[in-house]
């Protein structure tokens, strides 16, 4: 086996949630939202290093870095927005279960003043600083959540992206605002109650409104912990989304359903993306990393395209609109001619014209796929009209590969490298 045909390594897949996930107290479903002849050769060398969550390099075996975070909120922001990586910075948010559990042990455990020789006084003072304790347990937790958890205007516009995909436009910051709100609410009876026990005239008295105030505040919890539900699904999906370097030239698979993109990321790495006979298998992105003459890049395996108006695709297919735009993407665009993808050679054209269109300023690779599938069309070279050569060859400098019998294999890794070379020029070094 060659070298250049181990070169993709370090493979990981995230997928978004299905187009419906419902949240339980928002009462309705939320939209939801990888050397041959006259081909200089090329040094490959295996990728054995992690990313961790601050995007530092670790390598195998070795202790994992531990996460710096800076001094201010302000910091924060400021780092958020030269890059991306801020999803895997987010708070470990705690099942409200835990939460609760903790807040009324931690409230149990909570004395009186001391030098209060007074029964009533030093039981209603026992009662006050026991709601304000278990108060302050269940509000504190989320007022460092929302503080913590990013605002979109900071984040890498990819990162915007994928958060409205995933939850629907707007949703992200219904849940934040739905948390602030459960946390007022919290405070809110809490006080009400302790200042009610410091008012008590007896022990007695002191010891009811203890126990009224303990109900009313796991009443106020139980009733607002489905917004703290909602967060933790949040803070879950954010945190399993790649680490995207912006700086990494990346090779972004492209084109209709079931063309073969899948396929193809499997002989160009290590990796094992599903392969089936049906369109959208693949439903979210595969991000892959390749080493090249000790330079690392980028690789993603994408949702299939369908012909339709931009404003009619689904959020499986702006995921793959979202990395062209955003991410600095060289376009490996996939044809499949053979009219076993389920989308006609029509349509296929019609997509390929409009992103081609659109994303003109790509450095573009064009493939033919399953070409053991295909007739022999050389009578056909003298083709005047655009569409029937497309049906023919596909675009003009087409590489036509089949990942069954091997035929240019060799020749598409070759041409990949030398995409990714040209695409590493044109992107500012990171600065620091």
């Amino acid at each position: 086996m060659s070298s250049t045909s181990r070169a993709f390594n370090l493979l990981h897949k995230w997928c978004i949630p299905c187009s419906k996930v419902p949240m339980r107290t928002t009462r309705r479903t939320l939209g939801f939202i990888p050397g041959i002849n006259g081909v200089r050769s090329f040094s490959i060398c295996f990728a054995h290093e992690l990313v961790s969550p601050t995007g530092e390099i670790v390598k195998d075996g070795g202790k994992r870095s531990t996460m710096v975070l800076s001094q201010s909120p302000k910091e924060d922001k400021v780092l958020n927005n030269q890059g991306v990586g801020a999803f895997q910075k987010l708070p470990m948010v705690m099942p409200a279960i835990d939460i609760l559990s903790s807040a009324q042990r931690k409230a149990r455990n909570v004395s009186p003043t001391k030098g209060i020789a007074n029964i009533a006084k030093r039981e209603r003072n026992k009662a006050a600083k026991q709601l304000d304790t278990l108060m302050k347990e269940l509000a504190v937790p989320l007022r460092t959540y929302i503080e913590n958890f990013p605002n979109k205007k900071y984040l890498h516009p990819y990162e915007c992206s994928l958060i409205e995909l995933t939850f629907g436009e707007g949703n992200y910051e219904q849940i934040l605002g739905r948390v602030d709100s459960f946390r007022k609410k919290l405070i809110s009876v809490g006080k009400e109650h302790a200042s009610l026990c410091a008012q008590s005239s007896t022990k007695r008295e002191a010891e009811e409104r203890l126990g009224e105030g303990l109900k009313k505040v796991q009443e106020a919890f139980n009733q607002g912990k489905n917004a703290l539900d909602d967060l933790l699904y949040v803070a879950k999906s954010l945190r399993a989304m790649p680490v995207i370097d912006p700086h990494l030239p990346t090779l972004c698979l492209v084109g209709a359903p079931n063309v073969g993109k899948s396929s193809l990321v499997r002989i160009l790495s290590s990796g094992k993306p599903e392969v089936c006979n049906y369109p959208f298998t693949t439903r979210g992105v595969l991000m892959g990393h390749i080493m090249l003459n000790y330079e690392r890049f980028q690789v993603t395996d994408t949702p299939g395209l369908l012909r339709r108006h931009e404003d009619d695709r689904n959020n499986i297919e702006r995921l793959t609109l979202a990395v062209l735009s955003h991410l600095p993407t060289a376009v490996l665009y996939v044809h499949d001619l053979s009219g076993d993808c389920g989308t006609s050679a029509d349509d296929q054209f019609f997509i390929y014209k409009k992103i081609k269109e659109k994303y003109s300023n790509r450095l573009w690779l064009d493939v033919v796929s399953k070409c053991d599938l295909l007739e022999d069309s050389s009578t056909s070279a003298c083709m005047s009209n655009e569409l029937d050569r497309y049906k023919a060859f596909g675009p003009g400098g087409a590489i036509p590969v089949s990942v069954t019998s091997g035929m240019g294999v060799e020749e598409l890794k070759a041409k990949v490298y030398q995409l990714l070379l040209s695409q590493m020029t044109q992107i500012p070094a990171k600065e620091g």
